[in-house]
């Protein structure tokens, strides 16, 4: 796509593109939480081959002819669900529902060959970050069978405040917050302050609304006592922009 100035992505997509050879290695199966998927309870998509869903408008043609042909695991989604169970979080299954592109636009860069079976993970109506600090605390045990849990959001996710041009102080104070808060070395410490975002600095001037920020509280609750740390950052479209990651990779 045209971009004003043509690299606005660059970086971010340079960084997508070496993440998978960061982690070490290929991960049995991903389950990825994008902030473009609401259910009035968190919903597990269970298609063994997800199709994926162009959900967006005026874009140029060739976009909605990108193909990502990962396969799904019902056997995977099945154990996130008695996940949830256990720990007294109520979830359904949905057969039908493809990849959006919170998942399948991030994943052609980091892991091209679509060779690692992905399911996805819905946020829950409501959007209290603490339910989602808690959904991901009961999918902890995942990562012992090698599964890799990805939050694919934004820290910064404000329409008005893009188009507005120029730098975005609002997401400078944001960021700083942020990068704190998931640097935090006390998990529990972290998480609280996580549950309550929106008393950080600039929280809704960053986030009208927190569908771009919760993934990361299940990736959080996921991390148990792993540390966090900030491994990108990049101004786009004048908005400071970060990502992190939970424990060691390798």
């Amino acid at each position: 796509m045209d971009w004003d100035p043509p690299d606005t992505w660059h970086r971010m997509a340079a960084w997508l593109k070496q993440l998978g050879a960061s982690i070490g290695a290929a991960p049995t199966a991903i389950v990825v939480i994008s902030g473009h998927w609401e259910e009035a309870e968190f919903t597990v998509g269970t298609h063994p081959h997800p199709p994926l869903i162009y959900d967006y408008s005026g874009f140029p043609p060739h976009t909605y002819e990108l193909k990502y042909p990962a396969t799904g695991s019902p056997a995977l989604a099945q154990r996130v669900k008695e996940l949830l169970a256990q720990a007294g979080i109520p979830s359904r299954s949905d057969p039908q529902r493809g990849l959006d592109h919170g998942v399948f636009i991030p994943f052609k860069l980091i892991y091209p060959n679509a060779d690692v079976p992905i399911i996805q993970l819905s946020l829950q109506a409501g959007l209290d970050p603490a339910a989602h600090l808690a959904a991901g605390h009961a999918l902890q045990p995942l990562r012992q069978q090698g599964v890799l849990i990805v939050g694919s959001g934004m820290s910064y996710h404000n329409m008005r405040g893009f188009r507005a041009g120029g730098v975005i102080p609002a997401s400078d104070r944001f960021d700083a917050w942020l990068a704190e808060a998931v640097c935090e070395p006390d998990p529990r410490v972290r998480n609280e302050k996580l549950a309550q975002w929106t008393l950080a600095p600039a929280a809704r001037e960053a986030h009208p609304r927190e569908e771009h920020l919760l993934p990361l509280m299940v990736a959080a609750g996921a991390a148990g006592d792993d540390p966090g740390s900030r491994i990108f950052t990049d101004r786009v479209m004048g908005a400071t922009v970060s990502a992190y990651q939970f424990g060691r990779s390798g």
